[in-house]
């Protein structure tokens, strides 16, 4: 008896697979899991997602998919999944940390990725799209390390493997869109000129992952990607968002030495309490994204390089900024208010 999915639309148009598969979402609750799920499925796709108990309730695009219950760290998960959805031809991974802490990042980034892959190669699934991200180039952070640990086990697994390094996601930057529309001044480290990304819409992002699937040239690569035009900059995103509520611009320096302070701090009083670790570990994120770039990295100059760095998509992150200054979309930052300072980069 054939699992339970629901039928293909009858009219996919020109962004149809042309084969299509039974596929295992991992991270479909998250904002870029939903947008891959609605990717995957408008390209008639079957689509199982495996979700934490009650994180799908009442969620309209849950009628799309397949959803199991499941927790992802049960070496177990993938059986189930299987007797309920399967069997699947490839496994889709949206799925991060939720804190970025050391044992989060092991036992998500690293450990359940890497138990679902020897269950989904045990099963005989034949393909693997992996978001990652394009900080992992300059590893210094455990949730970074645990994600390119896991990223070479999948590229020595035998399966058909994408790897997907996008650069910055709109909801990471959008922290400090009401604090402009308080009158408030936008918060930047040094001249607001440290680093720069191409931030990428979730839909763009969805739709890239999902094409994954089918386009050979993305198969069996390591895949950097952005969105559409230029690198920017916090204080060109500062800009943005003054004149696009008719604001005079209005900055405030910070000085990268105050998160300096903040982690040797907080590291001191973390060797006796273990919640104070943590929070120096998320000021150690906010220092790496205040100060690192996210854009391809040259290896041979230590250099971000812009112009290297692959884009895709249509909607910019100004385009974002004008649709939630209307209402029309919502700032929702979710986990990333943790990694939240001046400035941030992706965390998926």
């Amino acid at each position: 008896m054939a699992p339970p999915f629901p039928p293909p639309f009858p009219d996919h148009g020109p962004k149809a697979s042309p084969r299509h598969r039974r596929v295992l979402l991992l991270g479909g609750t998250g904002t870029i899991g939903r947008a891959t799920a609605l990717a995957l499925v408008a390209r008639g796709h079957a689509v199982a997602c495996l979700v934490r108990p009650g994180s799908a309730k009442d969620d309209g695009l849950f009628t799309e998919t397949v959803v199991v219950e499941g927790d992802v760290t049960d070496p177990a998960a993938f059986a189930r999944a299987s007797a309920a959805g399967g069997p699947f031809d490839a496994v889709v991974s949206c799925l991060a940390s939720r804190t970025g802490v050391p044992r989060d990042a092991w036992a998500i980034d690293f450990q359940a990725h890497r138990d679902v892959l020897t269950a989904a190669r045990e099963a005989g699934v034949e393909q693997m799209v992996l978001l990652s991200a394009i900080c992992v180039q300059k590893p210094l952070l455990a949730f970074q390390k645990a994600k390119l640990a896991f990223e070479e086990a999948l590229i020595a697994s035998g399966l058909i493997w994408s790897i997907v390094r996008p650069t910055a996601f709109f909801k990471s930057l959008s922290g400090q869109i009401a604090r402009v529309q308080a009158g408030r001044p936008y918060l930047i480290f040094g001249d607001g000129t440290l680093t720069a990304c191409k931030p990428i819409s979730d839909a763009d992002l969805g739709a890239f992952i999902a094409d994954c699937l089918d386009d050979p040239h993305r198969q069996n690569r390591i895949l950097p990607i952005g969105g559409p035009g230029p690198a920017v900059t916090p204080r060109q995103q500062g800009e943005a968002l003054f004149a696009l509520t008719g604001r005079p611009p209005r900055f405030r320096r910070v000085p990268v030495a105050l998160l300096d302070g903040i982690i040797a701090t907080l590291s001191l009083a973390g060797r006796v309490l273990p919640a104070l670790a943590d929070k120096a570990e998320f000021a150690r994120i906010g220092r790496y994204y205040a100060t690192e770039s996210m854009l391809v990295l040259d290896p041979a100059t230590g250099r971000y390089d812009a112009e290297a760095t692959p884009s895709t998509g249509t909607e910019t992150l100004f385009d974002y900024y004008a649709q939630v200054l209307r209402g029309e979309a919502r700032a929702e930052r979710g986990d990333h208010a943790v990694f939240r300072s001046a400035d941030a980069g992706e965390r998926p």
